[in-house]
This record gives structure tokens, sequence and C-alpha cells, in this order.
């Protein structure tokens, strides 16, 4: 079986157990199909002869391989195991089709189409086979096509392959806070820099992310009947509205592009007497991220002082930071990435990434780790896609990677 084929029907393996995240949950993993499908990645891993395989409760898997060249630098690959949760099916039916540039129909029982006039992105893979699913849900190659290209990668490597040792790490709960990233236990992934392969179409280099916070503001108001409520009634719903009225719709993601920062609220839930306002906060620049969050507390603040009756609270949580500022002068990884990139003839596009990966957490901790792309399109979509000649040059760059890695030790 070529790379190609075993590509495929591991990413297909991968994706038939259900692994969406629950944001709901407070355990980790927030599901319990993210620790089966880290079972079925731990035995594969033992299988392949990789060194110090561990699963743990938490459905973070990792293990090493031994490189075959002395003192070359120690690179990792990381990945999650969780899909994203868009109120779609978890159980995903993908189908290999040959794309021809003509509106197509991915499940014809629900009359779901792909109108090839809305998705310009697939015009560069006319004629190519790509991956969809069945448009009632996700696809998965978020993350799973990373997955199913390290595991593909180590699978392929033999003892004649130059390489340090290369580190592997599959984690729960990207998608709800990059949670598994922040729990992971660095000693079990003994890197000097790693890399997340994570969404973005071909060529797509992410060496700048947001930086990201939480926030939630609760609203505690005086319920009263309408007929006695002048001077006694505060209405949780309002306290929110203000807060919202406070800033500028042209700060809104539906408002801001490229290296533009905003204020989003996304969530509110509400009664007479209480209500619960979640918004998410993000800027590239640290500056200017810290003064967002100061406009955001100052105005909670000052909302509350109109209604000396109610009460406010807010907490503002940082989530993740721009992987930018945590490379410093170390540009190994960077440098490295760009060196595969040419090796295998893959135009490089860098991205200012408006969001994050798990590598912004591990960055934040100190292990420098940028992104490359799976090739895959449309995430968080029932149109998410994933062109195959895009997926084998994802594996091909990983494989450069570890390639590469021992001349650079030498420059």
């Amino acid at each position: 079986m070529d790379r190609r084929a075993h590509l495929i029907e591991r990413f297909l393996r991968y994706v038939a157990i259900e692994s969406q995240s629950d944001v709901r949950a407070t355990a980790l993993p927030s599901t319990p199909g993210q620790q089966r499908l880290a079972e079925v990645l731990a035995a594969e891993l033992r299988d392949l002869g990789l060194a110090d395989v561990v699963i743990d409760a938490c459905a973070t898997v990792t293990a090493r391989k031994p490189g075959t060249v002395p003192g070359a630098p120690r690179i990792g690959f990381i990945a999650h195991l969780d899909t994203v949760d868009v109120g779609l099916s978890p159980v995903v039916h993908p189908q290999l089709r040959r794309y021809e540039g003509e509106d197509l129909c991915l499940n014809p029982e629900q009359d779901i189409w792909l109108r090839a006039a809305e998705h310009p992105e697939l015009d560069p893979w006319i004629g190519a086979d790509v991956i969809f699913g069945d448009g009632t849900s996700v696809l998965g190659a978020d993350d799973k096509a990373a997955i199913a290209i390290i595991m593909t990668l180590l699978a392929g490597l033999g003892p004649q392959d130059r390489h340090g040792d290369i580190c592997i790490a599959f984690v729960p709960d990207e998608e709800i806070g990059l949670r598994g990233a922040k729990a992971l236990d660095l000693a079990r992934f003994p890197c000097d820099f790693a890399y997340t392969i994570d969404a973005t179409e071909m060529g797509e280099v992410v060496t700048e992310t947001f930086n990201a916070a939480s926030a939630e503001i609760d609203f505690t108001g005086v319920t009263a009947h309408p007929m006695a409520a002048k001077g006694v009634l505060v209405n949780p719903l309002l306290m929110a509205h203000d807060v919202i009225a406070a800033f500028d719709r042209a700060g809104t993601p539906e408002r801001t592009a490229g290296r533009e920062g905003y204020v989003w609220f996304h969530d509110l839930v509400a009664h007479p007497g209480r209500a619960q306002l979640k918004a998410m906060v993000r800027d590239f620049d640290r500056e200017s991220f810290a003064a967002r969050k100061r406009r955001l507390a100052a105005v909670v603040e000052e909302v509350a002082s109109r209604y000396p009756t109610g009460r406010v609270a807010c907490r503002i949580t940082d989530t993740y930071g721009n992987i930018a500022d945590s490379l410093g002068d170390d540009r190994r990884c960077v440098d490295l990435l760009f060196a595969a990139l040419a090796e295998v003839g893959v135009t490089p596009k860098p991205l200012a990434m408006r969001g994050g990966t798990d590598g912004s957490a591990l960055s934040a901790r100190g292990l420098p780790t940028p992104n490359f792309f799976t090739g895959g399109l449309n995430f968080h979509s029932r149109y998410e896609c994933l062109p195959v000649p895009a997926f084998e040059a994802a594996c091909a760059v990983a494989g450069a990677l570890c390639r590469l890695a021992p001349d650079q030790s030498r420059t």
C-alpha cells in the first residue's frame, strides 16, 4: 500500500470514531469517544515499535521514536483528538469523490448540495480526489487529518532514515479552550520544538495567532410584578444590553479581518432575575489585547454603577497567547519549516491566524510550536473537505522536517 492509500485508509478509520468535544463538560477528556480514539492510537504506536508510549486517564497519548542521528534536534508533532461541535451530527459519513468543478450532491436523502459557485476555494482541485462528508456533520479533518499524517509518517520511517528523536502527543479538547495542551506534561514530550498540523489550506504556515481571552459576566437583577415595578425592577437583560451597546459594532468578528482584533459577545442566557453574558477578546498585539480587556472590565464597572440595587460580576480569563511572542531569537523551528516546504516544492503562504492552536498554549509554556497545513478546507462547517493531493503534501512536509532536522544542527 502506498503513502496515499495509507493516509486515506487511516483517516477514514479515525473519523469513524465519534470524538466531538463538549464545552459543557468539566472532565478531561470531555467525551468518552476521545478516550476510545486515544486507546486505538496508543495500541498502533506500540505496534509500530515506538518507545515510551503512555496513555493517561485524560486521553493524552505520548510516545517517542528514537533518533538515528545522535545530537540531532528533537522535534515534536502534536494533534488533537476532538472534533468541533457546531450543532451537527457527531457521526461522520466520509466519501471520496473526484471533484469536477460542478455542483455536488453530498446527501441525496436530505438534498444537501455543495454549490460550486459558492465554494471557489475548491477551484484549484478540479480534477482531483477530495474527501467530503455527507453534509450532516463536519468531516473531522480538523484534526484527524493530522493524526493520519503523523501515524503514516511513523509507519514509513525505517532504520535507514536519518532523523533525530521524534516526539508525539495526541491531546483532547483543543476545540474547547486548548484544554489538553494546557494539561500536557511536557516531561512526556521532551522535544526542542514542535509542530501542530491543524486546519488551513495547502502551503499555509502559522507563526502568529491571536492572543485570546474569554469573559463571563453575571448580572443579578431585582424582580417585581410589572404593576409595582417602577423604581424597583432591575432587568438583567437590559444590564447585559447596556454592556453590549457600549462597544462599536465595527469591532466584531463579522466586521474585522486581517490583523484587526475584536470583542465578540457570543452567548446570552437570561431570565427575569439573572443573566449571563459571554464574550471573547482577541488581538494579535499584546498591548492592544490588554487594552481591550481593560476596556471590557471598565464598561462592566460603569454599567454596574447604573444599577445600585443589582449586582454585576465579571471574570476575564486568558485562553492562549500569540505564538510569535514566544519564539524569541531561536528561529530554528520556523527556518526548518520553510526549508521543508521548499524541499517538497510547496509554496509557503504565511498566515496570521485569526484563532489559535494547541501550539499557542505550548508556545506560551516555553515550547515553540508553529503550525502548518493539513490541506483541508471549510473547517467547522458541513462543507469541510480534504483534497487528497494537499493531504499528501502535508505528509511530505512532515517527512521533510524529520529528514532535514539533523543537518540543521550543523548550520
